[in-house]
Parts: structure tokens; sequence; C-alpha cells
């Protein structure tokens, strides 16, 4: 599993907002642990497959080249399709709070 920060930059015209772009990488079935964002994330499949599961939601799949988002502070994990995920992922949420916050 990798996480790569690709951009971090206020959001010009709304103080105190800032956007991170990242590249996530999740080997085949894996999972990420259960967390949630100080904002919204907005996710492209760049390859591979995953499952969507949110507290208080029906499961959404993803494929490459489809876009899903998960709403301010929305508890959430994903897990990974047979041949695992690339994602590109744009989170926007305010400035200095930490990117995720984990969920036991």
């Amino acid at each position: 599993m990798s996480f790569e920060n690709l951009l971090t930059t206020e959001l010009m015209g709304a103080a105190g907002t800032e956007v991170v772009v990242s590249r996530v990488t999740v080997p085949a079935h894996a999972s990420l642990p259960r967390h949630w964002h100080p904002g919204e994330e907005f996710a492209y499949m760049l390859e591979g497959s995953l499952t969507l599961l949110q507290d208080g939601k029906d499961d959404e799949n993803y494929k490459q080249g489809e876009v899903g988002v998960v709403p301010f502070k929305q508890v959430h994990t994903i897990q990974a399709g047979e041949e695992g995920c690339s994602i590109l992922v744009f989170r926007v949420h305010e400035q200095g709070e930490p990117e995720r916050t984990l969920v036991e």
C-alpha cells in the first residue's frame, strides 16, 4: 500500500482551505483502515477496481476511469479488487487539519 502526496496548496479564494492531491495504490484484496477526512474527497480510478464502504450507506463499486465522492467527515474504507487499484485523490479541507483520522 502506498500514499504519495503530489500537491498540497491553499485553495485560492477560500482562505483557510487547502487542496491535497494524492496517488493511492492498494494491492489486490487489501483494504485501508476505516477513517474520515476533514473535508470532501474526490477520487479518479487510474487502474484496477475497488469497493467503497461507507458507514450508513450502500457499498459502491468503481473501476478504471470512474469517479467517486466521499462526503465531509464520512467514515469509510476501500477494499481493492483482485487486480488491486491505483487512485488519484483530490481532497478539499480546512488548512492545518490532519489529512485523515483513523476510526476503530
